[in-house]
């Protein structure tokens, strides 16, 4: 019986909440006495896992599945052996390559080509490896042009593009992917799901991967784990874990009177801090269902702290299997392109017709960004919302379609 490539026994990871250093210094053991009398605030514990417990073959594909807050980037930065674990322990037989975040392991002042090599060091290449796989790695990043280019100048696409080329040519053994592919456009999407696919099936690799769209995790993943509260729901084939996961969101929305549709403070940037995002009705009442005839409007208020050139606030709406149904910005006319938004509080509002949406629930994620140079706030799945069938053309029946529009029809007798 062949060694797991990873085991993962009794795993927990506390934090404290309100605990804000890393380090203490000679005169901070001596202040600390005195802080702590006038200081009422408690530094409560926070466990982000508790009694985590798998193991994963080699060759094999793992997905990770959950809602935002229930312990996956906290796993995935213990197994990349970013954080320690507070308690149990992780073994881990191979080199590990992750990519967790926009330029992980990435130095802004170097160059693409430069940074290839830095990486190649950090998973314990020589220089000869990453020399042979360097035609192949830009390539595959489609950044050729740029190559030579600090990153620093990159948007966050051409990040993710060379940072998940490094991570898949380089031949780690374990490789750890972050739901940072949602970053790159779908073409680029598919190309990675595809060179994943190829590292397992083709190499022998394993692969983790963190995804909010279920059908990618579906395609990819053998087996899969559920996180909740920090512990491991349920563990065992993707098709099973996605579906008792799906069942389960469905249950709580019908259970719940309305579902949590406001964010306060949750995101905060140096020059933009997100304020709250909310559903409502065409009364102006935060909701979250609606018939299939009502509108929908989308409130995201925010401040912006510095005058922005260019900066614009958008959302997608996903189905119930995490397919992106459309995407919508305030920019969408070009009425913000390349003017300044001056420093003060927004509000930006969007209505989404009665009779677009197809029965059934939504997730809404909201960001603030300036096309292809930064991102200052992406929170995901922050709204969820339920069309009902109250009338009008969808109180027939809900059809094998993402969306139902009313759409004007004339049809005539004509011989």
């Amino acid at each position: 019986m062949s060694v797991p490539i990873i085991e993962v026994k009794n795993l927990g990871k506390k934090y404290k909440i309100g605990e804000s250093q890393s380090y203490l210094a000679l005169r901070d053991k001596f202040a600390h006495p005195i802080r702590s009398f006038f200081n009422s605030q408690k530094n409560d514990d926070f466990w982000a896992l508790s009694d985590v417990n798998f193991s994963v073959e080699r060759g094999d594909t793992l997905g990770i599945i959950g809602k935002n807050g229930v312990g996956k980037s906290t796993l995935l930065k213990i197994l990349s052996q970013i954080t320690p674990p507070t308690t149990g322990m992780v073994t881990l037989r191979g080199r590990v390559g992750s990519l967790l975040e926009v330029g992980t392991g990435f130095h802004p002042e170097l160059t693409g080509r430069e940074n290839i090599y830095l990486n190649g060091a950090i998973l314990g290449m020589r220089k000869k490896e990453i020399k042979d796989k360097m035609d192949e790695i830009i390539e595959f990043s489609g950044v050729e042009k740029f190559i030579d280019t600090p990153v620093k100048r990159y948007s966050s696409g051409m990040y993710v593009r060379l940072a998940f080329a490094v991570a898949a040519h380089l031949e780690p053994d374990i490789l750890i992917v972050d739901e940072v592919l949602a970053v790159g456009d779908v073409e680029f999407q598919k190309k990675c799901l595809g060179k994943m696919q190829d590292i397992t099936k083709k190499d022998g690799r394993t692969v983790f991967f963190v995804s909010h769209n279920i059908e990618a995790i579906k395609s990819l993943c053998k087996k899969s784990i559920l996180l909740d509260g920090g512990k491991v729901i349920k563990y065992g084939l993707t098709e099973d874990v996605a579906n008792y996961y799906l069942a389960d969101n469905e249950k709580k929305l019908d259970n719940a009177e309305y579902y949590p549709v406001e964010l306060n403070n949750n995101v905060k940037d140096t020059k933009v801090n997100l304020l709250s995002a909310r559903v409502l009705n065409k009364e102006g009442l935060v909701c979250s269902r609606f018939g299939s005839t009502n509108d929908i409007i989308v409130s995201i208020e925010y401040e912006i702290k510095e005058d922005i050139i260019g900066f614009l606030v958008d959302f997608y709406i996903s189905n119930e299997q995490n397919v992106v149904v459309f995407v919508s910005s305030d920019n969408d006319r070009n009425q913000f392109t390349g003017k300044k938004r001056t420093a003060g509080k927004y509000n930006s509002i969007c209505k989404i017709p009665g009779n677009l949406l197809n029965v059934g629930k939504y997730s809404i994620t909201v960001g603030g960004r300036i096309p292809n140079i930064k991102q200052y706030f992406v929170v995901r799945d922050v709204l969820m919302i339920h069309i009902q069938s109250n009338g009008g053309p969808t109180s027939v029946e809900s059809r094998e379609s993402i969306i139902y529009p009313d759409l004007e029809w004339q049809t005539k007798l004509i011989n």
